[in-house]
């Protein structure tokens, strides 16, 4: 499990097919912040971008570490196949403080930015996005965008089309990728995992 509180900004460096065609995943070199790979170790989970992955091996020497994607994540996800930034999150430890919201690294869905603008002293953010997510946002509720955990202050709903608003404080700008968002850009989506727990039980009632 993961909080949504990105801890560092890493860049993925390299990229490495695992076959000759497109049903073999990726694996990935990233270099991480110094020191932010302190005690961790091969086996751990690390969130890229909001999806969870598993170290597959560490380079401290050189700040970095490996990982290898599926096919069936790639596909699922956005931003996690070529270099470029890529926020980083470390797995949540029992007794650790839990400042964002429940965020399991799965990632639901991709959005697009419909928006992106200044707003005061923090930016508008409105994302264009599935209409299968639709039903889990809610007004005040949380949804996490490239693993950074927000409240959403607007939902608009229409029968083709679904979009969701959140605001960005300067610090989360500057502290995380969401800085380089444009309008076009797409963006991994989890939704709240409450939210998942809560209809699964209310289909089994109706049902």
């Amino acid at each position: 499990m993961f909080t949504g509180i990105v801890s560092g900004i890493g860049r993925i460096v390299e990229v490495h097919p695992l076959g000759t065609d497109a049903s073999f995943g990726k694996a990935l070199t990233i270099e991480a912040p110094a020191s932010w790979l302190g005690h961790s170790a091969i086996g751990d989970s690390i969130a890229l971008a909001g999806a969870c992955m598993t170290v597959i091996s560490i380079d401290t020497a050189h700040h970095r570490f490996q990982v290898e994607v599926s096919a069936e994540s790639l596909a699922a996800t956005h931003g996690i196949d070529a270099t470029g930034d890529v926020n980083l999150e470390k797995a949540l430890r029992a007794g650790d403080r839990l400042d964002g919201h429940l965020v399991s690294g799965h990632v639901d869905g991709v959005g697009t930015v419909a928006r992106f603008e200044r707003a005061g002293e923090s930016w508008l953010l409105e994302v264009a996005a599935p209409l299968t997510l639709a039903r889990y946002l809610a007004l005040k509720g949380s949804i996490a965008v490239d693993g950074v955990s927000l409240t959403v202050n607007r939902v608009a709903d229409s029968a083709a089309a679904f979009a969701f608003s959140v605001n960005l404080i300067p610090h989360t700008v500057e502290h995380t990728t969401l800085r380089g968002l444009a309008v076009g850009r797409r963006v991994n989506l989890e939704v709240d995992t409450i939210a998942r727990y809560v209809e699964r039980m209310l289909a089994a009632r109706a049902s």
